[in-house]
């Protein structure tokens, strides 16, 4: 399977870098994974929220694979316990899609092009991450589903 993450921002501190980087190696026997991050707009150098959040779309549309299976990470989204993640990969992986990316907005949110783009959508709850944390939230996410799916042990 291969799994993009487009995520808009840099990380900026060494302890979610630390992070995305342990996640990482843990997915690495399951997945080949691919982080592309996307410069975030500041709102007030780009005529508002909605300019920034269409400037930073078009960079998500560009950096996703074409043959992808999209989803977008959105609070209004489907949520899904870590057992239901697990088993909705597998049944993407049974219906022969072994692409998909998952996007990140910004502080503005995601642009409509971005959900238009997108196959589905997928809520971490109602509470609002910042994006940094999103990104190490869905890391671990990823790879607690891996081992669930293979039967591995992982602590609760």
């Amino acid at each position: 399977m291969r799994i993009t993450v487009i995520a808009v921002g840099k990380l900026k501190e060494r302890f979610w870098e630390d992070a995305v980087a342990e996640y990482r190696k843990r997915i690495g026997p399951y997945a080949r994974l691919e982080i592309v991050e996307v410069p975030d707009r500041d709102p007030d150098r780009c005529g508002g929220e909605k300019a920034a959040r269409e400037t930073e779309a078009a960079d998500i549309l560009k950096a996703c694979p074409d043959q992808a299976h999209v989803i977008a990470l959105a609070i209004e989204g489907t949520p899904r316990s870590s057992e239901e993640l697990s088993q909705h990969l597998d049944e993407l992986s049974l219906q022969g899609i072994s692409d998909i990316c998952f996007i990140i907005g910004g502080s503005t949110g995601l642009a409509k092009s971005v959900y238009e783009r997108a196959d589905e959508t997928l809520s971490f709850g109602t509470i609002t991450l910042p994006h940094n944390l999103a990104r190490v939230v869905l890391l671990e996410q990823l790879y607690r589903a891996f081992k669930i799916s293979r039967g591995e042990p992982y602590h609760k």
